[in-house]
């Protein structure tokens, strides 16, 4: 059985992040697999520079890209802000234009399965919009989603995941996620 690689990008600057701490519950259910490996890339701490092609590439951000690389699948996860996904994510992603000259290029054939948190009821807003982003790139997104609403009253101050359902929401959509690279 091939080993499948599964990178996570998520994150934000304001801790305990929400969408950092639920792509890491799916990745721990996804590891749960067996012939499974994951890589949990918190891209608050990558520190990357607005990006620009005219600045020498940052060390993040070839490491970023490798991962992305040799990843067999990606879990992204965002909280949204105003409407959409954070400036800080769209940053970070924006550092995949390295991936252009690649042979596949982007992320050709990859499956992208999609997280986001929100403070309110409109996560679906930022789902929508990293799907958009990952056909922009060549991918695949994976149909089954989780929005997260009211993040702030599902996590505690510690970061903690306080409801069954939502925590069954990541676990199950880590497992489909293999399900389907399979």
């Amino acid at each position: 059985m091939k080993q499948i690689k599964i990178v996570g990008i998520a994150g934000s600057l304001v801790p305990p992040s929400h969408s950092l701490l639920a792509v890491e519950i799916a990745l721990d259910q996804a590891a749960k697999q067996e012939g499974v490996t994951t890589t949990l890339i918190d891209i608050g701490a990558l520190n990357l520079p607005l990006y620009n092609n005219q600045i020498a590439t940052p060390e993040a951000a070839l490491q970023l890209a490798n991962q992305v690389y040799e990843a067999d699948a990606l879990i992204w996860g965002t909280p949204l802000y105003h409407g959409t996904v954070s400036g800080l994510f769209k940053n970070t992603i924006d550092w995949l234009q390295l991936l252009s000259d690649r042979q596949p290029a982007y992320l050709t054939d990859k499956i992208v399965g999609l997280v986001s948190t929100a403070g309110g009821v409109q996560g679906l807003q930022a789902i929508n919009t990293m799907e958009y982003i990952v056909r922009a790139l060549r991918g695949w997104t994976l149909p089954f989603v989780v929005p997260i609403s009211r993040a702030w009253s599902i996590f505690d101050k510690e970061g903690n995941l306080n409801d069954d359902k939502v925590r069954k929401q990541l676990e199950d959509f880590g497992e489909e996620l293999v399900r389907v690279l399979r």
